[in-house]
């Protein structure tokens, strides 16, 4: 097999919908042919287990249906209502999908013990059943191996649901070959016994495939070895000290992931900006699952420093309680001010031609330096000169 065969092929790729849909419609033909035969053949040949595989054809072609609605969907951009896009889609779809096979599987599951309960009134078992079962098990496998690779090329939680619906359709043929088998030795009861493993193969595929995408649906996290993986990468990136809250989500083939990350904290806004478009790009090329990352770039590890800093005025208050601080300076140039540990450190930017030398930034400094004490929210202030182009 080339590299071009086993390549992944692209979320936006133009051909990622066309390759969905017609492996679909091979489903839809396959089964709609097999649940025909098997339930004709069933009914002539007295194979209450070849109806009851008949039967589970059949729902896969209501599965296949809803397959190829989720797909056409799932393929929409994002828009107003949907800022994620329509990738969940695949997800409702993988989840009814299991619905209905747990459903099907318990059905089954019941007409054939009922039929049990009479077992001395049950006709024999044509062998017409036995060659049915036979092209139907090798039809099926086909079919799983077929839609299985095309599913994990799109990276589709989906399609490759579907196909190992498939290859479950192939096991229950098998059991259902077996039991027919063993209903032609002489023992009767083997082909409804045979219905019975069936539907019960069934119902827990169904169980499986609903239960893997509500955990999708309430936004269950990727496994600890990728997290632990994208962690590294973040924390890997110049400039990044610590990373202090990280969770991820699926949104079916994809990946979205929510980083907080800890800066020096006295770098300027536009630099910790900077550091986060990095870790994000590091993540986004070195984990193609991850489709966004949000990072959020935080000060400190502090569990108590959101609401330190909500107790702390905004920038108006702050620069009146600084005014009396900077009494008998020019009008500063541009002041910094830094949240750190429930406190504010200030920077103040003078213009250089206000100090004559180095004695009077000296004074300049003294006399912050002995106002400092009362006041209530700064915890250190630095002067500093600025040079302008003229």
């Amino acid at each position: 097999m080339s590299s071009q065969d086993t390549a992944h092929i692209a979320y936006d790729d133009p051909q990622r919908n066309a390759m969905a849909s017609r492996s679909t419609w091979v489903s839809v033909l396959v089964n709609t042919l097999l649940s025909l035969l098997q339930i004709l053949a069933g009914i002539f040949a007295h194979s209450q287990s070849l109806i009851a595989d008949g039967m589970h054809s059949l729902s896969d072609l209501v599965c296949d249906f809803l397959v190829l609605v989720a797909s056409h969907h799932s393929k929409n951009p994002a828009d107003e209502a949907h800022p994620y896009g329509h990738g969940r889609v695949e997800t409702a779809a993988s989840f009814a999908l299991g619905a209905i096979l747990a459903a099907t599987g318990g059905a089954i599951m019941v007409a054939a013990a009922l039929k049990l309960q009479n077992i001395g009134h049950l006709p024999p078992v044509a062998p017409l059943a036995l060659w049915v079962a036979g092209v139907a098990l090798i039809a099926k496998e086909g079919l799983f191996r077929y839609m299985l690779h095309v599913g994990e090329r799109l990276r589709s939680p989906m399609l490759i649901a579907n196909a190992w619906h498939a290859r479950s359709d192939a096991a229950s043929s098998l059991v259902v070959a077996v039991g027919i088998g063993g209903n032609l030795l002489g023992f009767v009861f083997a082909d409804s016994v045979a219905a019975i493993v069936v539907g019960f193969m069934i119902v827990r595929m169904g169980i499986v495939f609903a239960w893997d995408a509500f955990q999708e649906l309430i936004d269950a996290g990727l496994s600890i070895e990728e997290v632990d993986s994208i962690r590294q990468t973040l924390v890997d990136t110049p400039g990044v000290e610590s990373l202090h809250e990280l969770r991820t989500r699926r949104m079916a083939h994809r990946a979205l992931v929510d980083a907080h990350i800890l800066v020096d904290p006295r770098i300027s806004v536009s630099e910790g900006h900077s550091i986060a478009e990095r870790a994000r790009g590091r993540v986004l090329n070195s984990h193609p699952t991850v489709v966004d990352v949000l990072v959020h770039v935080d000060p400190e590890d502090d569990h108590d420093h959101d609401a330190k800093a909500l107790r702390m005025p905004g920038r108006v208050t702050l620069l009146m309680h600084l005014s009396p601080l900077l009494e008998g300076l020019p009008e500063p140039l541009r002041v910094v001010f830094h949240y750190i540990a429930g406190k504010v450190e200030a920077e103040i930017y003078l213009p250089h031609d206000f100090f004559d030398n180095g004695a009077a930034m000296a004074a300049a400094e003294a006399q912050v330096v002995a106002r400092l004490p009362g006041n209530p929210y700064f915890s250190a202030v630095s002067l500093h000169t600025q040079v302008t182009p003229k």
